[in-house]
């Protein structure tokens, strides 16, 4: 038997959205195991620099940040070249960075539209073609963070719900593109996190029972997903993982 596992130590990582929440839990998971890390965040500064110095003073000189609005695409190669000045080389890219607000048909703006297509969809397409040679020198990795609902819409979310299924497609499409060299994934979290507004108790109960697990997620079980998907999945690419307790079983 063969081990597909690699030694990720000293390599790097790039995070988007890597403040907070789900994006913090995949930077501490990845440098845990030895990696160098990459935050990318927007606004959230502060928090940013908090990460920052906590990683750094478990192992100096191992995490930096980059800041970077997403949605000015012309300007996502030079958080590749940022991220390159700083340790030479990419290991692995995580799209995690996201917005997420309801469109409820008969509202939508196209402001709207812009918003949540550029965050989901349009960044990552753009922040992965900007990396994709850097990647291809080191065998690297792309790692998408979708969402279950790119297979079922959320009612009163039909724009996220569709950036969410365009960031699927192109997780299959980046990895015939960019196969051999680089593999692509994504990971499709389920209840991990609760929105800041929109789901009362009630709601929350209602969606914790249907899921085969009957509980909520938590951050670092998507961080355990990515982590297997740079470390040990040396012969996956073009698939997505859900990790959501078994809520995909329920209709």
């Amino acid at each position: 038997m063969t081990n597909d596992s690699a030694d990720i130590a000293g390599k790097v990582a790039l995070v988007t959205g890597a403040a907070h929440r789900i994006g913090a839990a995949i930077a501490c998971a990845l440098h845990d195991q030895g990696m160098n890390v990459v935050l990318h965040y927007r606004s959230s500064a502060q928090a940013a620099n908090d990460l920052e110095q906590r990683l750094n003073h478990a192992r100096a000189h191992s995490a930096a940040l980059v800041q970077g609005d997403l949605q000015c695409i012309e300007a996502l190669p030079n958080i590749i070249d940022r991220t390159l000045a700083i340790w030479g080389r990419l290991d692995v890219l995580v799209n995690n960075a996201s917005s997420f607000f309801p469109t409820p048909l008969g509202s939508i703006t196209e402001s709207h539209w812009d918003a949540l297509i550029d965050s989901n969809l349009k960044a990552p397409l753009f922040l992965s073609q900007a990396a994709a040679p850097a990647l291809a020198d080191t065998g690297g990795c792309i790692i998408n963070i979708a969402d279950i609902h790119a297979e079922r819409p959320l009612k009163g979310y039909c724009v996220y719900s569709v950036a969410k299924a365009g960031l699927v497609m192109l997780t299959k499409s980046l990895a015939r593109e960019l196969g051999p060299r680089v593999r692509v994934n994504a990971v499709a979290p389920g209840a991990i996190l609760w929105p800041e507004h929109g789901v009362d108790d009630p709601g929350k109960r209602e969606i914790i029972a249907r899921t085969a697990l009957k509980r909520q997620g938590t951050p670092d079980d998507i961080a355990r997903a990515v982590l297997f998907l740079a470390r040990d999945a040396a012969y996956i690419s073009g698939e997505v993982i859900a990790v959501d307790g078994g809520r995909s079983l329920y209709t």
